[in-house]
């Protein structure tokens, strides 16, 4: 059987322009293409694909979506002064993870993984 692997991530948002600002320059992620009349932008991620779709009735939910980082300190640290909000700070997790939750402008939300280095 052939080993599926996840290409890309679609999350809904109910405002296109609003969103690719957020995950542009809040986040920091590069955008590889944005068409509003289509509704939808996806941006480099090193990993799988990562875009948002405007689809405003299903827009603001958790998502489940984790982007990994090295110093989850320092990501914490540049997020949080390029205005991203915070839910939950950089956390030691009883399972052993030390993690954040951000949310985007829709309210859906992010978690903010430190995952060392293999």
């Amino acid at each position: 059987m052939t080993q599926l692997r996840v290409a890309y991530v679609n999350v809904a948002v109910s405002d296109l322009d609003r969103a690719v600002a957020f995950f542009q320059d809040r986040v920091g992620l590069a955008l590889k293409f944005s068409d509003t009349d289509f509704g939808y932008a996806e941006f480099d991620t090193l990993g799988a694909g990562f875009a948002v779709a405007r689809d405003p009735d299903r827009a603001g939910r958790h998502t489940g979506i984790g982007f990994a980082v090295e110093d989850l300190d320092a990501a914490h640290a540049r997020l949080s002064e390029a205005g991203v909000e915070f839910i939950r700070p950089p956390t030691h997790e009883p399972w052993g993870g030390y993690m954040a939750i951000f949310a985007d402008p829709d309210g859906n939300t992010f978690y903010l993984d430190q995952i060392p280095a293999d």
